[in-house]
């Protein structure tokens, strides 16, 4: 995409005396041409020439009059730095969440329990008798049990 600066000018208003053209027409245009070759050999094109109004104040009152501006219009082409073609990205190689190991396996069939669950695990390994902590070994209190109806005694008396 080419981009451009503009640069906008007056436009001259009277032509200078130049040795061999005569006329106020011909001093103009000279003037114009002059102006024109200048900024062509400092990169500049030409565009079109635009009158645009402009409020000023004049006068010993200052009061505000419009008056029309001549100006001229030129652009030039910026250069903009090509774009570098980055080299293409190697693919890192693709990295997979580590193997999650479930839980529970999934029983082989609906009812049945897992192989892994089927067996009771064994009982840890023990030193020597099972030693309480002093708070385990106080003494917890009457216990509530729960008894049959067999046994000839009303598990809640309170009935």
């Amino acid at each position: 995409m080419q981009t451009y600066e503009y640069k906008v000018v007056p436009a001259p208003v009277r032509g200078e005396k130049v040795k061999g053209i005569k006329g106020t027409d011909a001093r103009f245009a000279h003037k114009l041409t002059e102006l024109m070759n200048a900024l062509a050999r400092e990169g500049w094109e030409y565009q079109r020439a635009d009158s645009l109004p402009c409020e000023e104040r004049t006068g010993l009152t200052r009061s505000l009059t419009v008056t029309q501006l001549n100006l001229l219009v030129f652009r030039r082409r910026i250069a903009t730095p090509e774009p570098v073609a980055e080299p293409p990205r190697q693919r890192a190689p693709e990295q997979h969440p580590p193997s999650v190991t479930p839980l529970y396996p999934a029983p082989a069939e609906p009812g049945q329990r897992p192989a892994a669950l089927a067996q009771p695990a064994p009982a840890p390994e023990t030193d020597g008798p099972r030693r309480l902590s002093p708070l385990a070994a106080a003494d917890p209190g009457p216990r509530l049990t729960r008894r049959s109806a067999g046994d000839g005694e009303d598990p809640n008396p309170a009935r």
